[in-house]
């Protein structure tokens, strides 16, 4: 089978190649999937770059966790009946502080546990069902870990990222109120679409004062936190007394230092979020409510750019640069 791959970090076209790979058989309690579109998140270039020292964990990678394709094999144990079934696929590698599996879904096949093949929605393409594993599971772990968020009113930061666009949307869907902070008029026109009721430009405006001035003083419930290391300080100043800090990622600080007591004084709670270790049954939930929402056409999965396998570096360096939009190989 055809599947790109690389035997050492480093930059995208240094590193990344295209090639003959065996052709994967699927285990007991495993599915064969032949896949047409394979999701790109930042976990998967900073793994492929060898971001904060990461070392190749096997001798050769296939890169990517998320995808989406059809079901062509099962394993033992599997019902014959899910053959032909388009699904979309999570954790095809596994998460940051394990090996994992060596093979990805930049490929035309992957051989992955059942569990882990959801079935896609008609009402979705194959593009936007490689888009779910990653970043619309974190929104939504991020959005309903502690609960329902009917009546609450919550801060996305990056509110047009891959995850703030879910989030937002899976919010609103919750019965939140959302504000979003952006970085231009096309990142609050995209959030805007997908439900917030204001966006903050963070770059020409002061957030905290806007937050407290949309919320009459008393700040948000809940924080979806794209950069915890970067606004951890202005997060705990605009968060209500025993809120939520819902961080999946602090990427300009992996070491942050927080003042304890602005935290404590709140009686704020921090929750991290690791889309690749999701409890089973908030997954369950995830999947049930994308599943639904996209049923009834209010599931928007904004594409910045679909790349042809062999032109995954260019793929990778789009990721690297940032856009309004996932980035996804087709296959």
């Amino acid at each position: 089978m055809l599947a790109a791959f690389y035997t050492r970090t480093g930059p995208a076209r240094d590193v990344l190649a295209t090639g003959d790979q065996p052709y994967p058989h699927p285990a007991a309690g495993e599915v064969l999937v032949r896949v047409r579109a394979s999701g790109i998140n930042p976990a998967d270039v900073k793994r492929r770059a060898g971001w904060r020292g990461m070392m190749m964990e096997h001798p050769l990678v296939v890169p990517h966790t998320d995808g989406a394709g059809e079901i062509v094999e099962v394993g033992e144990g599997v019902a014959r009946s899910r053959i032909s079934e388009r699904v979309w696929l999570y954790n095809a590698q596994g998460g940051y502080g394990t090996a994992g599996r060596a093979f990805g879904t930049a490929a035309e096949l992957v051989a992955i546990p059942a569990g882990q093949a959801v079935r896609l929605d008609d009402a979705l393409s194959f593009e936007a069902g490689a888009c779910l594993g990653v970043p619309a599971m974190t929104a939504h772990r991020a959005i309903f870990s502690d609960g329902p968020v009917e009546e609450q009113t919550i801060l996305v930061n990056g509110a047009a990222g891959a995850v703030g666009h879910f989030a937002v949307q899976l919010a609103v869907a919750g019965g939140a109120r959302v504000i979003g902070t952006v970085g231009n008029a096309a990142a609050a026109a995209h959030a805007s679409t997908a439900g917030a009721f204001a966006t903050i430009d963070r770059k020409a405006e002061d957030v905290v004062a806007r937050v407290l001035e949309l919320t009459g003083g008393t700040g948000v419930d809940r924080i979806v936190e794209v950069d915890f290391g970067a606004n951890h300080k202005s997060d705990i100043a605009m968060l209500k007394l025993n809120g939520t800090i819902a961080s999946y990622s602090s990427s300009s600080d992996p070491e942050p230092v927080l003042p304890y007591y602005a935290f404590a004084n709140k009686g704020a709670n921090l929750r991290f979020i690791q889309g690749f270790c999701i409890p089973a049954e908030a997954r369950r939930s995830g999947e049930t409510m994308l599943a639904e929402l996209a049923a009834a056409g209010r599931l928007s999965v904004a594409i910045a750019g679909a790349y042809a396998l062999a032109d995954i570096a260019s793929a990778h360096e789009h990721v690297e640069r940032g856009s309004i939009g996932n980035v996804v190989v087709t296959i």
